[in-house]
């Protein structure tokens, strides 16, 4: 059987946590007052027995070679402000021989073992008298040498009750003032643990009355500084989501939008062929062309909608770029050799942290923008270099680079795809790889003698040495 514990809200940890160590101290507390209360009141009222002890054994008289025992019964009372008792008392031999007082106390069994500070002080014990506890003090009286007795042991014992009640007082009083001290305390607590906490109810109100498209960002200066971390967290996430939905709008829209297009040229190809308006060698050749637009686009939307869905996500990986690059190369090589491009990369180990598919993406789609911009027989290529700090990926051509009316806007979803024969999404998606990799893209025309000979396409990615 499996148990669910439900987890303890804010407001229960912070009392458990405040009134539960507060509880066990007054516990452990009370339990060393209580020790160290009676502790004293022995302390005290041994004292007063010795006293008595040694006030019997000053007034033992050896007369006519008889031991004289006139013992004072005021000296054994005992009078306090909420009781009176009389203390028991009873005199032996050394041989423990009786020879007056109360023959029920336990005798002393001779253990003559003298306390180092008061020489005649021999024990201080408990006993049993009848039902009740008693605390004993024995102490030695020395006599005559000359006579029949060496000396006498002298026993005053005094009920444990008395004693007890007044610890007992003390110790009621103070777990009196305790609990009074601990109900304090929780009622304290109770009230700034709901102050405190007050700013998280507010900022649950807030959200709750939040219209479900508003991501707008929270105000945070009137917040405590406790909580502003988490309201600065909390606009961070709404900015991603803000983001997030963006782009999702966006690429329905782009996608219904710009997928319509070829697919009804498509639609009009197929009926100019069935209705034979046109060769069919034609029509077929029209159609292909129409079909491998719709399928870049399409891809591209694809890559477009996995970086986005990648961004964040996952660990990160030591990528070496001029393989990545090789790679690329490779992949596109057909399309070099097709338009008779005089291709170079220049590459040496250069290492960075990322995704290697995000990574070959974007230089797949620079590299593929430089085909298509760069004309037959012409030239482009991939330099790779690395320095102390940083790795730039260097993509040229030879082609007509940038025009002045996109220049502002080439990273704009399709703001080339009536100038190419591209899906309109390349450099967009190179533009988010780029920003998602915290890497800097900048797109610039290569001008010598005043003339546009070229676009530079440069990356700038941080260095990461391999272990």
């Amino acid at each position: 059987m499996k148990i669910f514990w439900r987890p303890l809200s804010v407001k229960a940890y912070l009392l458990a946590w405040i009134i539960v160590p507060i509880t066990v101290f007054i516990v452990i507390d009370s339990f060393a007052l209580y020790r160290n209360t009676l502790e004293s009141a022995n302390t005290a009222y041994d004292r007063m027995l010795v006293t008595t002890a040694y006030s019997i054994g000053d007034s033992l008289r050896i007369d006519n070679k008889r031991l004289q025992i006139p013992v004072s019964y005021a000296a054994l009372e005992v009078h306090e402000a909420e009781y009176s008792t009389r203390m028991l008392y009873r005199i032996n031999e050394l041989d423990s021989s009786f020879l007056a007082g109360d023959r029920d106390l336990p005798a002393y069994l001779p253990n003559i073992k003298k306390w180092p500070n008061a020489p005649t002080l021999l024990e201080i014990n408990e006993g049993q008298y009848g039902n009740a506890r008693v605390r004993i003090a024995v102490v030695f009286q020395p006599l005559s040498l000359a006579g029949a007795h060496d000396g006498a042991i002298i026993q005053i014992a005094e009920p444990m009750e008395n004693r007890t009640n007044v610890v007992r007082k003390v110790l009621l009083g103070t777990l009196a003032r305790q609990a009074m001290l601990l109900m304090t305390v929780l009622a304290v607590t109770v009230i700034v643990v709901n102050r405190a906490l007050r700013p998280l109810a507010s900022l649950k109100n807030l959200l709750d009355l939040r219209k479900d498209e508003d991501l707008s960002p929270m105000e945070t200066t009137s917040a405590p500084k406790e909580l502003q971390p988490v309201i600065f967290a909390l606009n961070q996430l709404m900015a991603r989501l803000h983001r997030l939905l963006g782009l999702q709008k966006r690429f329905v829209s782009d996608a219904s939008h710009q997928l319509r297009t070829p697919l009804a040229v498509l639609k009009a190809q197929v009926q100019s062929g069935l209705c034979g308006d046109a060769p069919a060698e034609q029509v077929i050749k029209e159609i292909a062309v129409t079909v491998d637009r719709a399928s870049n686009l399409a891809n591209q939307l694809l890559s477009l909608a996995k970086v986005e869905q990648m961004r964040g996500k996952g660990e990160k990986e030591l990528c070496d770029l001029s393989t990545l690059a090789q790679d690329v190369a490779v992949d596109l090589s057909p399309l070099i050799s097709e338009k008779n491009i005089d291709f170079s990369l220049d590459a040496s180990p250069a290492w960075t942290l990322g995704h290697p598919w995000m990574i070959g993406e974007l230089i797949s789609n620079l590299l593929s923008n430089a085909i298509r911009h760069t004309p037959t027989d012409g030239s482009l290529g991939i330099n790779i270099r690395a320095d102390e700090t940083s790795v730039l990926l260097h993509v040229w051509d030879t082609g007509e680079g940038l025009s002045t009316d996109i220049e502002t806007k080439v990273f704009e979803p399709f703001s080339a795809v009536h100038h190419s024969k591209g899906g309109g999404l390349g450099l967009t998606i190179c533009s988010e790889i780029a920003d998602s990799m915290g890497a800097a893209l900048t797109l610039k025309n290569r001008i010598e003698n005043g003339l546009v000979v070229g676009l530079d396409a440069i990356v700038q990615f941080e260095r990461v040495l391999p272990t």
